[in-house]
């Protein structure tokens, strides 16, 4: 009976670093032979410039480091095993997106990307031209097809391959996280391999890029449908895969090692995780700070925080004012305490005093209003700021995705800051992540996650004095924001039509300061920023 023994190279590839990447190819290829005697070792798409490399592509200078990269990959990979990568290629119709195949010291095999995504987070029509053939090549008895990503969700490319003699489809991918996701993926794998008769091996990266998290996930799909291997979630690693042809002639999967899937909760964290330490140590910044507020929102992110980067890179700033209530220093500081993290109080009433006798003149005749609340907060961010730029460490602001929407947040102020963990995170989400977290270990002191949500900007302030409450706000949000529903849709659900309108409107009005946050992870199908553009100047009104 033979038999190919396939390793999905599960791996977290930095952008623009093709020399780097390169050699991890090399890295894990040798370690994937010498581990799991591998024939075939499959790596993500673009590998070797990471995904999305953006207009680093329109870049002349990557056409010929991509070439000096395969050059070194021609040299160094063992003769014997077959690897295939992706990487861009510029050919007679343009730059395209491919898997290349290479064997014995040479590339033996290209294929161009067919489909080319141009939705969600997605942009390559800016960049490549697509493929308009299959690749089916030999390999040690096998017929195996080439694929790349988005050509797996698309009917034409898999029955084009089939067609060409294909007996097992070898795809790889940069699909990244969102709530659901993988589940998507399994389906039309499922659905592919079906359809077409042959077995899948899907493979997909791991790692933080911007706001994308990439969640892995690779998998191995026989053509009756089911999973032969799935890989762990967030986990960088090799995982193999054996490849068989019975006595009939058949190709199929062996049942392997099928990992359990994550739920809802330990997903989205392993996520905001993941993010949060790979934006800090691929940008080299040597640690984080964040305010302390003694609130949800900044309690969950120092647990986010620890959790990626350990305890002896994180600070954490408790800021009081005149407003801040006892228990939220006594909390903030019970649970730096918790997490073994540096921990200081640097009160900020001497700064507010010094910024009101200075603008004294400018406020003569005017009342008390939001303006002396944004002072506070923009006294926080200039500390922080201070302690980044002299110490070397990245600002993680607090505010989540409900804030976000309607613009309960201060420019310059709680916005002040280099990534913002919550971002994408509905408050509601913000409290079942808490609970989640302190169900590992108790992390959060309770307190902060039953009382009243408060910014404690004026006497006894609370969240819903200005805002509707979160559970209406956020299913308002989740339909207008995600699902680009109407006003009036959203009505017609049976919403109060006023709130609808005033939740509507602050979304809208509030463009300018979004265009001006720091990126944070992406945790839904439609978070702020690439997937969501709309003009900050605009005559739109809300109605159908």
């Amino acid at each position: 009976m033979a038999q190919l023994d396939v390793v999905m190279a599960q791996i977290d590839p930095l952008v623009g670093d093709i020399d780097g990447n390169a050699a991890m190819v090399v890295e894990h290829c040798r370690a994937a032979l010498q581990a799991h005697a591998a024939q075939v070792v499959v790596f993500p798409e673009l590998t070797l410039t990471g995904y999305p490399p953006e207009d680093l592509l329109l870049r002349s200078s990557v056409a010929v480091r991509v070439e000096r990269a395969l050059e070194r990959l021609c040299r160094e990979l063992p003769p014997d095993t077959w690897v295939v990568l992706g990487y861009p290629r510029r050919g007679k119709r343009g730059l395209c997106n491919v898997a290349g195949l290479i064997h014995g010291g040479e590339i033996v095999a290209e294929y161009a990307k067919m489909e080319l995504p141009n939705y969600q987070v997605f942009d390559e029509k800016r960049y490549f031209v697509p493929g308009d053939a299959p690749c089916v090549v030999a390999i040690d008895g096998f017929r195996v097809a080439l694929s790349i990503c988005e050509d797996i969700w698309h009917e034409r490319p898999t029955a084009l391959a089939r067609e060409a003699g294909a007996e097992l489809v070898l795809n790889i991918n940069a699909s990244p996280f969102h709530v659901g996701k993988h589940l998507e993926r399994r389906g039309v794998v499922e659905r592919r391999a079906v359809a077409s008769g042959v077995g899948v091996i899907y493979v997909n990266q791991v790692g933080g890029q911007d706001e994308l998290v990439f969640d892995g996930g690779s998998m191995a799909i026989g053509r009756d449908g089911t999973l032969a291997v799935l890989a762990p979630h967030f986990e960088a690693g090799l995982y193999p895969v054996r490849v068989v042809r019975d006595a009939t002639g058949a190709v199929a999967l062996v049942p392997g090692s099928v990992t359990p899937e994550l739920n809802l909760h330990a997903t989205v964290y392993a996520a905001l995780v993941t993010g949060v330490r790979d934006y800090v140590n691929k940008n080299r910044f040597r640690g984080v700070v964040l305010g302390l507020s003694g609130g949800i929102d900044s309690a969950l992110t120092l647990a986010i925080a620890v959790d990626a980067l350990g305890p002896q890179r994180v600070e954490a700033v408790m800021m009081p004012f005149h407003y801040t209530a006892a228990m939220s220093i006594e909390d903030a500081a019970g649970q730096a305490a918790t997490l073994g993290v540096q921990f200081r109080v640097i009160p900020i009433a001497p700064m507010f005093d010094a910024f009101m006798a200075a603008l004294d003149e400018e406020f003569a005749g005017r009342a008390v209003d939001t303006t002396e609340q944004n002072i506070q907060a923009r006294c926080r961010g200039v500390l922080l700021m201070a302690i980044s730029n002299k110490k070397g460490c990245l600002v993680l602001t607090t505010g989540n995705k409900s804030e976000m929407a309607v613009g309960y947040s201060t420019l310059y102020g709680d916005m002040a800051g280099g990534f913002d963990v919550l971002k994408d995170v509905p408050k509601t989400l913000v409290f079942e992540l808490a609970r989640y977290r302190n169900g590992i270990a108790p992390v959060i002191p309770q307190r902060v996650i039953d009382r009243p949500p408060s910014a404690e900007l004026a006497p006894d302030q609370k969240d819903e004095d200005s805002l509707p409450p979160y559970a209406v706000l956020d299913c308002i949000l989740e339909r207008y924001v995600e699902r680009d529903m109407s006003a009036n849709a959203i009505i017609d659900e049976g919403f109060d039509p006023d709130t609808v309108r005033r939740v509507v409107r602050l979304v809208d009005l509030n463009e300018y300061k979004r265009r001006q946050a720091p990126v944070g992870v992406r945790i839904t199908r439609k978070a702020f920023g690439r997937d969501r553009r709309y003009p900050i100047t605009s005559g739109w009104q809300p109605g159908d």
